[in-house]
């Protein structure tokens, strides 16, 4: 157990560049005001990150933990046990746990007796879910649909069908750069009256917020390459 009143702060960062103080609660400004140590998943994005607050934080004097897909847990159940101060999640964009590396050492954290403070920050996923006009009673996050052409209108068939027989609303997400790939697919998979809504760039000043059924999609189709997008059905 942890005896040492070390915690664990979970740092939400900006989903878009500039938005800094439109987005970020005055906690988040203070955990990065005081802390030393951060566990990130991208060290660069991290650093840059830091220095967009302008606090004065001299980047080289702090230390920066690398947790990504490819971590081991092993080699951040150490890190945390090395811990001689609290220490902060940084995620590449959004929430820390949410789609993101930074639960193992949430889960790593609570084994291990340390506290784990969330702080509140932008998620793509919630804000999806807060403006598409869909279940937010019962949800789901499914993350990424397989590549595989096959495969992803089967999957997309099985969320249709589960967002219609439970009441239920199906998100999901892609890499910024085979978002058309994805929309296309959606398009062709589903029936002409299911409700899709896009989310695309949530919080920039060029964000794009649109629910309607497929058939309309298909006759006002975005442009939504590289842009982050997250897609519901409802």
């Amino acid at each position: 157990m942890n005896d040492a009143g070390i915690a664990l702060y979970l740092i939400p960062t900006v989903l878009a560049e500039s938005t800094q103080d439109k987005v970020l609660s005055p906690q988040v400004i203070d955990a990065v005001q005081h802390l030393n140590v951060f566990f990130v998943e991208n060290v660069r994005t991290a650093r840059r990150f830091i220095s967009s607050l302008k606090l004065g934080r001299i980047i080289d004097e702090l230390t920066f933990i690398e947790l990504n897909k490819d971590t081991p847990e092993s080699e951040t159940r150490e890190q945390l046990k090395n811990l001689r101060q609290s220490a902060g999640i940084i995620s590449e964009a959004g929430c820390p746990g949410i789609a993101d590396p930074g639960a193992v050492a949430v889960n790593l954290a609570h084994q291990m007796g340390i506290r784990v403070i969330p702080l509140a920050g932008p998620s793509s996923i919630l804000l999806a879910l807060m403006s598409s006009g869909m279940s937010g009673q019962s949800f789901t996050f499914h993350g990424y649909l397989p590549i595989d052409k096959v495969q992803r209108k089967k999957a997309i068939q099985s969320l249709e069908r589960d967002a219609r027989q439970r009441s239920q609303t199906q998100i999901f997400m892609e890499t910024p750069f085979r978002n058309n790939q994805l929309l296309e697919a959606v398009l062709e998979s589903c029936m002409p009256d299911t409700q899709l809504c896009i989310v695309a760039n949530v919080t920039a000043e060029d964000e794009f917020i649109k629910a309607m059924p497929v058939k309309r999609w298909k006759t006002n189709t975005p442009d939504l390459h590289k842009r982050p997008t997250v897609f519901l059905i409802g």
